[in-house]
C-alpha cells in the first residue's frame, strides 16, 4: 500500500503515537471530559443550596479542559500534516481543526471570564451557561468530524491487513 492513504495512516512523527496508536484520539477525552462535566456543574449550581463549591469546581474543569485540548491540538495536528491537501480528508481535517480551536478559544474566554468574577458563592450566570451549552454542542460536532477522518477516512487507522491479524486463529 502506498499513496495518500497510506501517508495519513502513519505517524508524521513518534510524538504523535506509533502505527495504528495515534495518541490524539486518547487525550481527547480530558478536554470531552472536563468540559461535559463542567456544564454537569453548572446546571447543578442551580439546584443546591451552596452553590459555590460547584461554581469553584466548573472553573477548575474549563481549565482542564483547555490546557487538555491544547495538548490533544498538538498531536492533531501532527496527524493532520499527513493528510494529502486537496483531498476530501484534508477539508474535513480543516474544518475539525478550526472548529476545535475555536472551542478552545471560547473555553479559554469562559475560563478568563469566571476566573474574574466575583467572589460571592452564586450559581452561574446564565450567560456563562449558554457559553458552556454552545460550545459543548459545538464540540460535539467537531467529534463527529474528528470521528469521519479515523473511522470513514481511515486516518491513523491501521490498514486492513494488519486489521486482519486480529481475526487469524
Amino acid at each position: 500500500m502506498s499513496g495518500p492513504l497510506h501517508q495519513a495512516k502513519r505517524p508524521s512523527t513518534i510524538l504523535a503515537g506509533t502505527y495504528g496508536h495515534p495518541l490524539h484520539p486518547v487525550l481527547v477525552t480530558v478536554p470531552i471530559g472536563a468540559w461535559v462535566t463542567s456544564l454537569v456543574f453548572d446546571v447543578a449550581s442551580h439546584v443546591v443550596d451552596d452553590p459555590g463549591f460547584l461554581v469553584k469546581g466548573s472553573v477548575w474543569l474549563i481549565a482542564v479542559g483547555v490546557v487538555g485540548a491544547t495538548a490533544a491540538a498538538m498531536l492533531g495536528f501532527l496527524d493532520f500534516l499527513g493528510i494529502q491537501p486537496g483531498t476530501v480528508a484534508f477539508r474535513t481535517g480543516l474544518a475539525h481543526l478550526s472548529l476545535s480551536l475555536l472551542i478552545t478559544v471560547a473555553y479559554g474566554a469562559a475560563w478568563a471570564w469566571r476566573a474574574a468574577g466575583g467572589p460571592e458563592p452564586e450559581p452561574v450566570g446564565a450567560a456563562q451557561l449558554a457559553l458552556s451549552a454552545i460550545s459543548l454542542a459545538a464540540l460535539a460536532v467537531s467529534g463527529s468530524l474528528g470521528g469521519k477522518l479515523a473511522y470513514r477516512y481511515g486516518v491513523r487507522v491501521a490498514d486492513e491487513e494488519t486489521q486482519a491479524e486480529g481475526f487469524t486463529p
